[in-house]
């Protein structure tokens, strides 16, 4: 009896071995055709600014949105997180990239080596881009600035600092599906460019975003206050007012953007009066 106890144990451990290493080896994909030729630089530039991409990536205090040295802290449950250095610099950047690691940077969430990215970095929303806007974006990177700023790794305890874990939780929670129904621009624009969810929405305990209360507001990441829900039933505002707001930073009540939405508005007002139109219109419907 013994015996067959410890048969079964060993065959059950060694399939759960081989369930942890296949859910969590690094994935691939088509490399795509590229070419700078058939790229759109200009479009490049306008998904840069739709994405964010500096918001993060800047040093803290910078004033060059195109110089994304790094370094700036997000402290969570999980422990602090410092954006990386993703400037031009060969050796402390992605200088040395080619753009299949890009591309699978934001498809993948998953570095040139194999290794996983931790979802701070939001490749859940990038993920869901187009091909050709991600090639656009790369050729319009490729004209950025390097630094040579050194990024120390994230400060993060033991139980959470496994990147090979991090291959669990997107097999649990990564999609390729929007949580509109209705998939348009305005749906391309938040869910996928602008990441909004990634601030607006909670997250259940291992960090995920909780689709039933979406962009229904969540406590800040780093325990201090609470950022604001922007569905439809929490803003209460109208398509006018919601423009405006991305316009200008200003909302109904005459207060005015601020910290780290203050940067996302700076990035909005720079989008077609269209996209921003769109991004209301979403907002509008989402329950």
């Amino acid at each position: 009896m013994k015996v067959k106890i410890i048969i079964s144990t060993l065959i059950t451990s060694a399939f759960g071995i081989f369930l942890y290493l296949t859910v969590t080896a690094p994935k691939s994909l088509a490399v795509l055709d590229y070419s700078a030729e058939t790229s759109d630089l200009s479009n490049g530039e306008y998904i840069f600014t739709a994405a964010g991409c500096s918001g993060c990536h800047i040093e803290e205090g910078s004033k060059d949105k195109y110089l994304l040295a790094g370094g700036q802290k997000f402290e969570t449950a999980f422990g602090t997180f410092k954006a990386p250095n993703i400037s031009n610099s060969v050796e402390f950047g992605i200088g040395a990239w080619e753009f299949k690691d890009f591309y699978n940077a934001l498809k993948l969430g998953q570095s040139p080596d194999g290794e996983h990215y931790f979802p701070t970095f939001p490749y859940t929303a990038y993920s869901k881009m187009t091909d050709q806007d991600i090639m656009d974006l790369w050729t319009f990177w490729k004209t950025l600035p390097s630094s040579d700023a050194f990024i120390s790794d994230h400060d993060l305890p033991f139980l959470f600092s496994s990147r090979r874990n991090i291959g669990v939780w997107k097999t649990l929670y990564m999609s390729d599906k929007f949580v509109s129904s209705e998939v348009d621009r305005g749906t391309y624009l938040v869910e996928a460019l602008s990441h909004c969810a990634e601030c607006h929405s909670p997250r259940n305990i291992l960090g995920a975003l909780k689709f039933s209360e979406w962009l229904e507001g969540a406590q800040d990441p780093s325990g201090k206050g609470r950022i604001p829900g922007i569905s439809t039933e929490k803003l209460a505002w109208t398509g006018d007012e919601i423009i405006e707001y991305l316009s200008s930073g200003f909302t109904p009540d005459y207060d005015v953007a601020g910290g780290k939405m203050a940067s996302v508005v700076e990035n909005t007002s720079k989008l077609s009066a269209a996209d921003r139109s769109s991004i209301a219109q979403y907002l509008l419907r989402v329950k």
